[in-house]
């Protein structure tokens, strides 16, 4: 493993759908690595980053004036934004100010997988998606020395904990509208493992495309069997039309605009079969299986009402 005497940079830190950011700040300062950990605010997240020993910077990634010092005498950058309408302002302006700055060894950016369906005239994606397509097209034109990191959808995704724990407390069932179609959601921890292996010795995956997801592809019957066995009770898949979860599930959650389309798209394309997809890329960096749904429900079993 190389030497870092300077520090890895480590945005979207404060953490949102499954904190990949804090994680990966954790993992590193576990490692005794140096890491400058980028927060879009003041709060007690920046405090918990900083317990950890981590140098917390904050600034918006949408401006250049912010980014500079936050880049400035780093090593290595991992860059990850949740969901939002700025994403690909916040994506090159990172890379603009990554490639002006002296020294950069690795640039590892948080994608997704929709992406590796897309083309340059496809629409059945999101608006999101089709700026995480565009930000990897940029990218690559970059020049930096790039490790594109694109997982499948989050366990800790609103289908398979929000939306699914309210129908699990109502009436033991996942009410979602994915058809027959197959999944194989992978959990952000693992996600997170992946991106501190890549940041701690990132020379043998430049250039690299990882496809992150759980251990197996199967259909919501197989997935609400694996809730079941992890809450001891049984839990059923209940296929919902699309529009009628879009009606009763969705807006009733009074997401933000951009957000919500997002998760429409996601559903959308779920029932068409678009994250029927399996790799073992997980197992390959870290060296050990992707977490199960089993497992992770078991491990967030109060979530789901289970003591």
């Amino acid at each position: 493993m190389s030497e870092v005497n300077r520090p890895i940079l480590v945005t979207g830190a404060a953490g949102s759908v499954g904190a990949v950011g804090r994680t990966v700040v954790e993992t590193l300062r576990r490692q005794g690595l140096p890491v400058r950990a980028l927060v879009h605010r003041e709060d007690e997240r920046a405090e918990a980053l900083r317990a950890t020993g981590a140098e917390v910077v904050v600034a918006d990634m949408t401006r250049a004036a912010d980014v500079v010092p936050a880049v400035d005498g780093v090593s290595r950058v991992f860059f990850s934004m949740s969901v939002s309408p700025s994403y690909l302002e916040a994506a090159l302006t990172m890379a603009t100010v990554a490639r002006e700055s002296q020294g950069i060894e690795a640039f590892v950016n948080l994608s997704q997988m929709t992406v590796s369906g897309m083309t340059t005239t496809s629409t059945e994606e999101s608006r999101q998606q089709r700026l995480h397509w565009l930000a990897e097209q940029a990218l690559t034109w970059s020049g930096l020395p790039l490790v594109v990191v694109r997982p499948t959808v989050f366990l800790e995704h609103p289908f398979f904990t929000l939306f699914a724990a309210a129908s699990i407390a109502e009436k033991g069932e996942i009410r979602l509208p994915f058809g027959s179609a197959r999944t194989s959601p992978v959990a952000a921890g693992d996600v997170a493992d992946v991106v501190a292996t890549i940041l701690a010795d990132p020379s043998p995956h430049l250039g690299k495309v990882y496809e992150l997801t759980g251990p197996r592809s199967q259909d919501m019957n197989g997935i609400a069997a694996e809730f079941s066995e992890a809450l001891g009770r049984r839990v059923t898949y209940a296929d919902v039309p699309l529009e009628q979860w879009l009606e009763q599930d969705l807006r009733k959650a009074k997401l933000p605009d951009h957000l919500a389309e997002h998760i429409a798209t996601m559903a959308r394309l779920h029932a068409r079969d678009r994250y029927a997809r399996l790799t073992h890329d997980v197992e390959t960096i870290t060296g050990r299986p992707a977490t199960s749904v089993r497992d992770f429900v078991a491990g967030h079993a109060t979530l789901y009402g289970h003591a």
